[in-house]
């Protein structure tokens, strides 16, 4: 079977491993190559595969690269889609330019609408997880480009609101990882400690339901990418340019206008920092949902329950879509 091997720029040999693995369980022929892209003033590093008109463009969250859509790309690709995966700004092999200035919401938006500009794609979905999936919503809202459909993966939607919702008063303690990353130096200095044994943490300690699911050369493939030089601290400054640089107040000022774009949720159940109730009044502000709730899966859903997660992408994506709130079996 036909594989382009992303890894095979002298990264480690657990890196390349945990790709070669992922290539072989896989049944689809569809090469998975890696590709360099220029967007938005950068040179994105983008896994991509297949060869469609329809541009499927897949967002990845903290501390992930665009490796955490492996189990996705070549089921989206036998549906007729071109996958893009890029490494988002700051990460993996994608440049990093320095400052907090250059991590706003604001360009991290242009860097989605320059990614699709440069695919020459009219049609578009957008898929995103963690804080891919709070650019995405965003994006989605403002319509910054038209979207034929709008997929997100356990991700909140950074709706300006009078009220926080409950969870966040009842859980604070949970999300105080966000205001320890507005320090400087010292979250760089946390997660280096141990050969960033903290990365392997995030992917394997209470945020996950399925921990097995990442063998010790998948962490391999995200500790070695937050290892890149300059790495980390881009990554953490999309926490401090929301904070610290005013994103959020922006944000608020933006508005955040009912989505009119056909949207799936994919929520992983167990996920204890986002749990489903966020999303559960999306109907409010999407014209068209439809939410399945995944089982035995937490935060990091598509790499947890990757056979239930395609299942439902095949199903919403052929328009078999079954009723708004569904539950998927498996």
């Amino acid at each position: 079977m036909a594989c382009g091997n992303p890894y095979n720029d002298g990264r480690s040999r657990r890196a390349q491993a945990a790709w070669r693995s992922t290539i072989s369980q896989s049944q689809s022929s569809a090469v998975i190559r890696s590709e360099r892209i220029r967007a938005n003033g950068l040179d994105f590093h983008v896994h991509v595969c297949g060869e469609g008109d329809r541009l499927a463009l897949c967002l990845h969250g903290f501390p992930e690269i665009g490796y955490s859509w492996r189990h996705q790309m070549q089921l989206l690709a036998s549906l007729g889609y071109r996958v893009w995966a890029p490494d988002l700004r700051g990460y993996g092999l994608t440049d990093r330019p320095v400052g907090l200035k250059n991590y706003a919401f604001e360009i991290l938006m242009e860097d989605v609408a320059g990614l699709i500009d440069a695919s020459g794609s009219l049609e578009v979905t957008l898929i995103a997880h963690d804080w891919g999936g709070i650019i995405a919503w965003q994006f989605a809202a403002l319509r910054v480009r038209e979207l034929e459909n709008l997929i997100i993966l356990n991700a909140p939607a950074p709706r300006p609101q009078d009220k926080p919702p409950s969870i966040f008063s009842r859980q604070f303690w949970r999300y105080s990882y966000v205001f320890f990353f507005q320090l400087p130096w010292l979250p760089e200095w946390v997660i280096r400690r141990k050969n960033y044994r903290a990365v392997e943490h995030i992917f394997r300690g209470s945020t996950a339901v399925a921990p097995e699911r990442f063998s010790d050369d998948v962490i391999a493939v995200y500790q070695e990418a937050a290892a890149r030089p300059g790495a980390l601290t881009a990554m953490i400054n999309y926490y401090r340019a929301l904070l610290r640089g005013g994103g959020a107040r922006r944000l608020k000022e933006l508005g955040f206008p009912k989505i009119e774009t056909p949207t799936l949720i994919l929520w992983g159940e167990g996920d204890p920092i986002l749990p489903a109730e966020m999303i559960e009044d999306a109907g409010t502000w999407i014209s068209d949902v439809t939410i399945r709730l995944i089982p035995n899966a937490g935060h990091w859903v598509q790499q947890e329950a990757p056979e239930v997660v395609n299942s439902a992408l095949q199903e919403w994506l052929a328009g078999d879509v079954g009723s708004p709130t569904d539950r998927p079996t498996g």
